[in-house]
């Protein structure tokens, strides 16, 4: 059934080689798992400078912003022009769902604190637990646990009063937030699936970003359990389209 709405994914990382062989890039990725029959779907390459217009961003019914190599808390050109654009979609409560990089640059842009996880990088499929008081989860009839693919090294530090954390790991205290019934955050990927996150790992040994012990116990730790994928997609998509 056609809806006629319209979204767009912003776009903060290049597409590594082997994303964009088997899923069409990172866009082809949260398209697979986001859009439903009859919505228009489209894609701002945001860290290549390349922004929608003040009409555009009228037109769409919301916004999806990926991860990132860069730092939320950094201060490249497009990053400042990304937090300008995230504060006039607050002010037009337009919907916005923040991925991990994303998630971040919503805390930053709302008025709170980003920078580096002290207990370091955390890659691999975490447990989150849901907060019981969030009446998101009970509609959806999600479990209060749910496993979700992370691969980041910063995180919210701190998020303004009206920022409600519905979702916390042992590991990361703001896993997930809600902002007014318009933004919310996830720090986890649940739109990548376990083989993207084991290239990922390669690219980041390759980088000598991560050790090599690490990257073995990382995938380790991915072979050893499954991400709840569809539980994941159930509220990210719910959220979006306004079910909630």
């Amino acid at each position: 059934m056609a809806t006629g709405k319209r979204f767009a994914v912003l776009l903060c990382a290049d597409d590594s080689d082997y994303v964009k062989k088997m899923y069409g890039g990172y866009f082809g990725v949260f398209w697979k798992m986001l859009a439903e029959e009859g919505e228009r779907w489209d894609v701002f390459r945001v860290a290549s400078g390349e922004f929608p217009s003040d009409e555009e961003v009228e037109a769409f019914d919301g916004f999806v912003i990926t991860g990132s190599c860069n730092d939320a808390h950094g201060n490249d050109v497009w990053i400042c022009r990304l937090l300008a654009l995230l504060k006039r979609l607050d002010f037009m409560k337009k919907k916005v769902l923040g991925i991990c990089f994303g998630h971040q640059i919503l805390g930053r842009a709302l008025g709170g604190k980003v920078g580096r996880n002290v207990s370091g990088w955390d890659i691999g499929v975490t447990t989150v637990h849901l907060s019981s008081s969030s009446k998101i989860f009970s509609s959806l009839k999600v479990p209060a646990l749910v496993t979700v693919i992370e691969c980041h090294r910063d995180e919210i530090w701190e998020l303004p009063q009206k920022a409600e954390v519905i979702g916390w790991s042992d590991k990361t205290g703001v896993e997930m937030f809600m902002y007014g019934d318009h933004f919310m955050g996830i720090q986890g990927h649940p739109e990548y699936t376990t083989d993207i996150l084991l290239h990922l790992i390669d690219r980041l040994l390759k980088r000598n970003d991560i050790m090599e012990s690490f990257a073995e116990e990382a995938k380790k730790n991915v072979e050893a359990q499954e991400p709840n994928r569809e539980a994941w997609k159930k509220l990210c998509v719910s959220f979006l389209k306004g079910r909630l």
